[in-house]
């Protein structure tokens, strides 16, 4: 009697449990056996920083599936604290280990899928190991941040790195009433967004008691009463704990052990079907790396979303559905204290640093309609391809509204839609929630009236102004006197026309107004009355995030 068809998944979470659930649904006769090396198969990884800072209180609450309710719920075989040390690719076997009793066993498999994760990188400098120096993965890691806290005399910690994990954990702590050093060794946090967007972020860091150190890293540990930090700067701190997240690395042990082929940026090779070199394993997660939607180049994401779909996609290639991945654009968000910081696609670091060619517009909506209470003014900024105008990447950074208006703009670039049709799309409106002229067909309008013709920008980096140049502010007296672009002479939008012949027809005016409206508004005028003129998309407002950025560096707090 022949055996039935097994499907052997190693690792859980998102990828892994994402599989078995979807294979269990497609086919009741298959068996499917689960391997995970720590205690627990399906938990809430992405909320570990919000039960540190205290908004969610009950621990319980992380654990979305137990073995024995996830195993009896879709008729799994799962075996927890079980590490998979080897794979015989020849007998279709893998090699088991129970982490209690150090036995070993082999496990059959007609299809077997690496689900194995990323782990935190801890570099290897002295100190690095001692065990007040953490990192944060998974239940057992956030459980021991916990236990630090309890014991904190000097209440005081120090976080290295400044993305994702590192700004959460930055503002967990700092919830919790301690004192946060947060050091990152480049010049901006969030290194997914642009240095300009990122700069409210590290202003709201500062605003909430955040120590923030930029350019800065952490050369040596070492514990004496204290945890002492070595800075790179020459520094040395003294803090309970330090967390590590200075980012992660794909768990690629088991697939370079059984040789399968890994690609250029460390991560397993898969194919659009999530298949590895060897026709008989997939891969999915955090270990693969995936095409970039954009650029097509390798990339590693480690995100839970696309490892979601990779998992739920391999389930269905190996039972047969012929499922394609659809490549990653990176769209991710981060709640910094009073702030989100969100973004899709492409940076303009990245078009950059790719030789792509791109334009951008930068625009400051409200979230809802300003007349009505409470609506809180967001940075915007969309960069898209200057013939076409397909979307190649956006940022936000904002109070309110943030994640709305990406969520659209993630799904507009997934579709391949234009700036053009972003002027177009059918939005909820409603005061309390948006308004008529949705930010995202705001976008698509300022976007647009570049590709069109209608308005000529120009950028910070272009200052000063040439001696065929004028740098013109068209806001009222009261907003230049409270502060302009260095150089710029004063005529209000709404008295341009009348004085217009004080203007010289032999000079290019640079224009710029608070936000671009008026800005854009002038240079219609002008133009249209035979002046050379140019706007600064995002105008005054914009020209202060990127001052911020050129003043951020080492050092710099």
């Amino acid at each position: 009697m022949s055996q039935p068809f097994r499907l052997v998944i190693v690792g859980g979470v998102a990828g892994g449990a994402s599989a078995a659930a979807r294979a269990r649904r497609l086919s009741e006769s298959i068996e499917i056996l689960m391997v995970e090396r720590g205690p627990h198969i399906s938990f809430a990884n992405c909320g570990l920083p919000y039960h540190v800072g205290g908004a969610i209180t009950d621990r319980s609450r992380l654990l979305l599936q137990t073995p024995a309710s996830l195993g009896r719920r879709f008729n799994l075989d799962i075996r927890v604290e079980t590490e998979a040390v080897a794979i015989d690719r020849e007998a279709r076997e893998l090699v088991l280990r129970d982490l209690r009793t150090g036995t070993e066993s082999r496990e059959r498999y007609d299809a077997l899928l690496l689900s194995p994760g990323a782990a935190p990188i801890r570099p290897a400098l002295p100190g690095f190991d001692l065990p007040k120096v953490l990192t944060l993965r998974n239940l057992p890691d956030m459980d021991r941040i916990l236990e630090a806290m309890a014991d904190r005399p000097l209440n005081r910690a120090l976080v290295v790195g400044g993305g994702y994990i590192g700004l959460e954990m930055a503002e967990a702590l700092r919830e919790r009433g301690m004192d946060v050093v947060l050091a990152e060794l480049g010049d901006q946090v969030m290194a997914p967004m642009d240095p300009e967007m990122a700069v409210p972020i590290h202003e709201e860091l500062c605003r909430r008691g955040i120590d923030l150190r930029l350019g800065t890293s952490v050369t040596a540990f070492h514990q004496g009463d204290a945890l002492e930090a070595t800075l790179s700067r020459g520094a040395s701190l003294a803090v309970d704990f330090a967390i590590l997240a200075v980012g992660v690395k794909p768990e690629t042990t088991l697939a370079r052990a059984a040789g399968l082929t890994i690609g250029a940026r460390g991560g397993i090779q898969v194919d659009d079907r999530m298949r590895t070199s060897d026709p008989a394993i997939w891969a999915v997660g955090d270990a693969i790396e995936v095409a970039d939607r954009i650029s097509g180049e390798p990339s590693l994401i480690p995100l839970a979303g696309p490892a979601n779909r990779q998992g739920r996609l391999a389930a269905d290639v190996i039972l047969g559905r012929d499922s394609r991945y659809q490549a990653t654009q990176g769209t991710g968000i981060v709640k910094v204290f009073g702030l989100t910081a969100a973004t899709t696609g492409l940076s303009e670091k990245a078009l950059k640093r790719l030789g792509t060619p791109y334009a951008k517009v930068y625009l400051f909506p409200g979230s809802h309609a300003g007349y009505y209470p409470g609506a809180q003014a967001m940075s915007l900024k969309l960069l898209f391809a200057p013939d076409t105008g397909a979307i190649l990447g956006a940022q936000a950074v904002g109070a309110d509204g943030v994640d709305k208006r990406m969520d659209v703009l993630a799904m507009a670039l997934r579709a391949g839609l234009t700036v053009f049709d972003l002027e177009d799309q059918e939005l909820c409106y409603a005061p309390p929630y948006g308004s008529a002229k949705d930010p995202v067909n705001f976008a698509g309008m300022v976007a647009a009236n570049v590709l069109r013709g209608d308005v000529a920008l120009w950028e910070p980096e272009e200052l000063p102004a040439g001696p065929d140049q004028v740098l013109l502010d068209v806001r009222t007296a009261a907003e230049h006197a409270a502060g302009t672009l260095p150089g710029a002479v004063l005529l209000p939008v709404d008295d341009l026309r009348e004085g217009l012949h004080h203007l010289d027809r032999g000079k290019e005016y640079l224009v710029h107004c608070q936000v671009g409206l008026r800005g854009y508004l002038a240079c219609r005028i002008l133009t249209q009355r035979g002046f050379k003129a140019r706007n600064l998309s995002g105008g005054y407002r914009r020209w202060m995030l990127w001052r911020g950025a050129q003043q951020t560096g080492p050092g710099v707090r």
